[in-house]
């Protein structure tokens, strides 16, 4: 038959009730003759709980250290999955991320995979076995458990799907599929069939928490079929694939909101070569991502530049922008997190003029004031006040008439 990389995230596995509906499912799958190998996040707010506690202990937490802690949580789902399947009469095994081959480089709490060696999980399918995988984890070159960072079981299942060459990697959570918007935001949001690895990556990147964007960053590269399903329910999801003729028909797929943005502003920067780099590398150096970047225009040979990042990296991002700041002589910074983002997406959008225009209308006509623009040709993102999120979303969603088939 076929062979099936499943996913299930935390709240598919949040109790033990849970746990035995998931090891069923497992075992459906493996009684209709597929081989299967199943990724698990922590239990429910397992990591946020773990993180907690760490907090206790200081203030001083070694991102080494909180690896280690971190990692035990989707250790504890694997054997527990692993037991249950054992317990109805399955034959499984459970693996952690270096157990099951997983390297990964030395960032801590953002490691990147590097490789996947897959004897160990070849060797267990062979006997027969369902291979319960700990996700979010790998090894680093010099031993040392690392972490993937937040919705890392995403990527750990399509890294292995791609490395088995799996026939399809199904990522069960506790929506049936990928929306056209936030059905919490927007009741009127309709659920795709089918979306492009394109689409999909935007759409995670702009806040969509349905998949990771580094998960379907894999899938694109290495061509695995992901479909997102329900964990609590039987019925047909969200096919993410390559872009067909009738998706590109669609010029609009999605809106996206994303709250967790933080806005710097850095003013009277020197308008000299290699300005841009000192700043964007410094905040490399700390493994900072930054998103929208813009400049203003020149005056007295000096400009004024902002940028976004995610809001989980401004304690790190302070100190090393005042530095810069220092360093290249700016007249000085400011930040604010009340900011957030809201996107557009759409293969169509290639081909199809004037859908910013449209955009800019829809949010004018709410009074929502613009404050950053970014595009590619897939997509357009404007950054605005956070308390204006929803009601952008919901214009937005109602412009483009997603809610229509």
């Amino acid at each position: 038959m076929a062979l099936l990389v499943t996913k299930f995230g935390g709240t598919s596995v949040g109790t033990l009730e849970r746990i035995k509906n998931v090891a069923m499912r497992l075992k459906d799958m493996k009684n209709q003759g597929h081989d299967v190998v199943a990724v698990v996040s922590a239990m429910g707010d397992t990591t946020d709980e773990l993180i907690d506690l760490a907090r206790l202990t200081g203030d001083n937490l070694s991102p080494r250290e909180m690896d280690m802690l971190l990692a035990t949580g989707e250790q504890q789902s694997a054997a527990l999955v692993a037991l249950t399947l054992q317990n109805l009469g399955c034959d499984a095994i459970s693996l952690t991320g270096w157990q099951a081959g997983i390297k990964s480089d030395d960032k801590h709490s953002k490691a990147r995979i590097s490789g996947i060696d897959t004897t160990r999980i070849k060797e267990e399918l062979a006997k027969g076995r369902i291979v319960v995988v700990a996700g979010f984890q790998g090894i680093s070159p010099e031993g040392d458990i690392t972490t993937l960072g937040r919705g890392g079981s995403d990527t750990t299942a399509v890294a292995i799907a791609a490395a088995l060459q799996a026939d399809r990697c199904l990522i069960f959570t506790d929506v049936d599929g990928v929306y056209t918007a936030d059905p919490r935001i927007v009741p009127q949001a309709r659920k795709l069939d089918q979306i492009s690895y394109e689409e999909m990556l935007e759409m995670a990147s702009l806040g969509a928490g349905v998949l990771q964007s580094r998960s379907v960053e894999f899938a694109m590269l290495y061509g695995v079929d992901i479909e997102v399903l329900s964990s609590f329910e039987n019925k047909p999801g969200t096919l993410v694939t390559e872009v067909s003729n009738m998706e590109k028909q669609r010029i609009v797929s999605g809106v996206a909101g994303d709250k967790n943005c933080v806005r710097f502003a850095l003013f009277d920067v020197p308008d000299v070569p290699g300005i841009a780099m000192k700043i964007f590398k410094a905040l490399a150096r700390e493994n900072i991502n930054v998103d929208m970047i813009i400049q203003s225009a020149m005056r007295d040979n000096r400009n004024d530049i902002a940028f976004t990042i995610e809001q989980d990296d401004l304690k790190k991002a302070i100190p090393v922008v005042e530095k810069v700041v220092q360093e290249i002589s700016a007249s000085g910074y400011s930040y604010t997190d009340e900011v957030a983002k809201v996107s557009i997406v759409g293969a169509g959008m290639q081909t199809n003029p004037g859908v910013a225009a449209a955009m800019f209308e829809a949010l004018a006509e709410e009074n929502i004031n613009i404050h950053m623009i970014s595009t590619s040709e897939i997509k357009v993102s404007c950054v605005i006040d956070e308390k204006e999120l929803e009601k952008a979303v919901r214009a937005l969603h109602k412009k483009f008439e997603l809610d229509k088939a």
